[in-house]
């Protein structure tokens, strides 16, 4: 038992890896035989089809360490590492996939940055051993339009390899692709981020679920990120900035009409200018009015269910429940 952890979570989603996972189990073993912390390891199967259920349950029934979730079916990689999040007991979790290509040595080093400050640290898989053309070049691109948009500067945000401190997930729900955003989310919570090297070994088993096709998903799960960022508490500022700005090109165009009458005796009727100045005024009402509506929805949300929307790291002489109640975190 460490005096910084009481217990550090491994948590590995696995889908239709069965053959991997025998190898990986193995290699867990003799990597957990030298640990220095106490530990549990949580499999997730991500309803797999082939016999990657039976690999775990018989894994977990010769270590009392070992614990298997099962899914009921498929639902992807962010569910698949929430429900391990959800069922972990550590202080610190330590996300791992299961395809064979994180490293488990690496854990220590990324721990070893948790016991001097850090809250979160990811992985970087600066030598990643993937195809160029539909793995690698899109990821590279995808990580530099997230540290632009976020402001949280990581060269890898796709690799799963990471190490949370458990506090800092709290209350944090993931949906669609936004596993790959936890550190962006873990950031709103204060969380002190940053990246390590990490092995990554070529996929000897099976073959990658993931391609270009999920490329326009990470992009539309950016703009709600950025979205949640920046307007999550005050949404009627940005469809407000958008309505603001329909009724200033309406004025516009109506200004425009006057002058082309007045000045150019050009007849307004042979013109659209007038319509679409009224286009925009009912389009800039609708935005207005669609602004106090989630304005009205975000209030309800944080006030019904004594949501704060503010995070406490510490606090000195006094009571951390008697600040937050029965929920101490902003859910999204």
């Amino acid at each position: 038992m460490s005096n910084l952890f009481g217990k550090s979570d491994l948590a590995k989603p696995a889908f239709n890896e069965e053959i991997s996972l025998k190898v990986l189990i193995d290699d867990l073993n003799d990597f957990l035989s030298n640990f220095e912390y106490s530990y549990e390891v949580v499999f997730v199967d991500d309803g797999s089809v082939d016999n990657t259920f039976n690999v775990l349950k018989d894994a977990a029934l010769k270590n009392d360490s070992f614990k298997v979730i099962r899914l009921r079916k498929n639902f992807g990689q962010s569910a698949a590492i929430l429900a391990g999040i959800d069922h972990a007991k550590g202080d610190v979790i330590v996300p791992l996939d299961a395809d064979l290509q994180n490293d488990p040595n690496d854990i220590p080093k990324l721990l070893n940055l948790i016991s001097e400050g850090y809250d979160l640290v990811s992985g970087w898989r600066k030598n990643r051993q993937d195809r160029a053309i539909d793995r690698k070049l899109p990821s590279m691109l995808a990580n530099k339009l997230i540290s632009w948009v976020s402001g949280i500067k990581l060269h890898d945000y796709g690799c799963t390899l990471k190490a949370y401190r458990t506090e800092i997930l709290e209350g944090v729900r993931l949906y669609g692709e936004l596993h790959r955003f936890l550190p962006v989310l873990a950031s709103w919570n204060g969380a002190k981020v940053t990246e390590i090297e990490v092995n990554h070994k070529p996929r000897i088993f099976g073959k990658s679920k993931y391609g270009l096709g999920r490329t326009y998903k990470v992009l539309l799960d950016l703009l709600v990120i950025k979205f949640l960022s920046d307007f999550s508490t005050k949404p009627i500022y940005f469809f407000g900035s958008f309505s603001m700005g329909s009724f200033l090109l309406s004025t516009l165009l109506v200004l425009y009409s006057i002058y082309l009458k007045i000045f150019q005796h050009i007849d307004l009727d042979g013109t659209p200018l007038l319509i679409f100045s009224a286009v925009f005024v009912i389009v800039g009402v609708q935005l207005l009015l669609m602004g106090i509506l989630c304005d009205l929805v975000m209030r309800t949300y944080y006030e019904s269910q004594n949501k704060k929307t503010y995070h406490v790291k510490e606090v000195v002489n006094g009571s951390r429940e008697n600040v937050y109640g029965d929920q101490s975190r902003i859910k999204f």
